[in-house]
């Protein structure tokens, strides 16, 4: 027998979605379901995997073998092991993580959790931690978007979710408009492990929004490592390209 709730959401659908159509993530036209995106922004959306940079997973032109990496990498290995990110930064990707963080849709993270869930790496015993947020942006924003998107893809993936084992210790500047060198320097020691953690001997990956110069995620994974993981794998929505930097 069909309970009461299952019962009223199929009754009530078509009053909801004429009272309240599903809307496009990207751009707001309405669409034909929840979390769908409309033709034009779907065939604006640029996703990356294979053929990649092993380590910082930046696009190949063409395949370059098993394990291969880029010249970047070769000459400045990255602290972390591996990244990834559903999608090239642009306009949608751009769209859904700025709706999302600044415009307070926070059903958003569950779409970009169901997206980052096809690109998690097959990893023995790992631990899923996002980026923090220092207390006093958290108080101002009232929630941490990386941390909305961790909890929903260790549902989905099954996987622990360590939502503070990973903090940061001192407020930084905006890193936006920042050259990669004053990154790196603007996030140094701004990270720590609270008492207590989970991490050593294990795989962390780490969840964060929007991948640019990848200053806070070298910054995140030197202090998971300095406190015994294993690996740290990090894992995006979005990531600006070498080429589009600027």
């Amino acid at each position: 027998m069909m309970s009461l709730s299952p019962l009223l959401k199929t009754v009530l659908r078509p009053a909801l979605d004429y009272a309240l159509p599903p809307r496009c993530p990207g751009c707001g036209v309405i669409v034909d379901a929840d979390d769908a995106f409309c033709l034009t922004c779907w065939s604006g959306m640029r996703f990356l995997g294979a053929p990649c940079c092993a380590r910082c997973g930046v696009p190949f032109e063409f395949d370059q073998g098993e394990g291969a990496e880029c010249g970047a990498c070769l000459a400045d290995p990255p602290p972390f092991d591996s990244a990834r990110a559903v999608l090239a930064y642009g306009d949608v990707a751009r769209a859904v993580a700025l709706r999302l963080k600044y415009g307070r849709r926070i059903g958003l993270a569950r779409l970009i959790a169901r997206q980052m869930a096809r690109r998690v790496p097959v990893l023995d015993g790992a631990l899923i931690m996002p980026v923090p947020l220092h207390r006093w942006r958290l108080w101002w924003r009232g929630f941490n978007q990386s941390a909305l998107i961790a909890r929903h893809l260790g549902r989905l993936t099954g996987l622990p979710v360590d939502q503070h084992g990973l903090v940061r210790t001192r407020r930084t500047q905006p890193l936006r408009g920042m050259t990669p060198r004053l990154r790196a320097k603007a996030v140094r020691g701004a990270f720590a492990l609270a008492p207590g953690h989970g991490v050593r001997g294990r795989a962390v990956l780490l969840i964060d929004d929007v991948h640019t110069s990848g200053a806070t995620a070298a910054a995140c994974a030197r202090t998971l490592k300095r406190g015994g993981a294993a690996s740290v794998h990090l894992l995006c929505w979005a990531r600006v390209l070498p080429d589009a930097a600027d």
